[in-house]
C-alpha cells in the first residue's frame, strides 16, 4: 500500500504528532476548566459600604453591608447592591480571560470563543461606573 518506508515512516511521525496535539490540547482544556471552576469576581461600592462576590457562573455567593448602610435609603442601598454585583461580574470576566489567555494563548479561537460566551453571558456592558475593586 505504501510506496516506501519513508512515506510510511513520515505517515506514523504526523500522526504521533497530530495525537500529542490532542493529548497537549486536552490537558489544557481540563487545566482551564478546574481554574475556571475556582474562581469568582469580587467588587466594593465606591464608599465601601458593599462588598460582592459573585460564583464562576456569575451568581452572588457573598454580601456583606457595613452597618453605614444603615444610614442610606434602602433603594440607594439596592442600587449599590446591583452596580456593585455587575463589578463583581466585570472582575470575574477578567479573572477568566486571564486564565484563558495563559493557559489556551491570546491568539487561540478557541480562547477567543470561550472568551466572548462567558462575556455575553456575564454582561459586564451594563456596570457602574462607580463601583471599583
Amino acid at each position: 500500500m505504501w510506496a516506501d518506508e519513508a512515506a510510511l515512516d513520515a505517515t506514523a511521525r504526523r500522526l504521533d504528532e497530530w495525537e500529542s496535539s490532542f493529548t497537549d490540547r486536552a490537558e489544557r482544556a481540563r487545566r482551564l476548566a478546574a481554574q475556571v471552576q475556582a474562581l469568582t469576581g469580587t467588587a466594593r461600592s465606591p464608599d465601601r459600604t458593599v462588598e460582592v462576590t459573585v460564583d464562576p457562573t456569575g451568581l452572588l455567593v457573598d454580601l456583606r453591608l457595613d452597618e453605614q448602610t444603615r444610614q442610606h435609603s434602602a433603594a440607594h442601598t439596592a442600587r449599590q447592591i446591583m452596580a456593585t454585583s455587575r463589578a463583581a461580574r466585570t472582575d470575574l470576566l477578567r479573572r477568566i480571560t486571564e486564565a484563558t489567555t495563559r493557559i489556551l494563548g491570546p491568539d487561540d479561537p478557541t480562547a477567543q470563543a470561550i472568551i466572548e460566551s462567558h462575556r455575553q453571558r456575564l454582561d459586564p456592558g451594563q456596570g457602574d461606573p462607580d463601583a471599583h475593586r
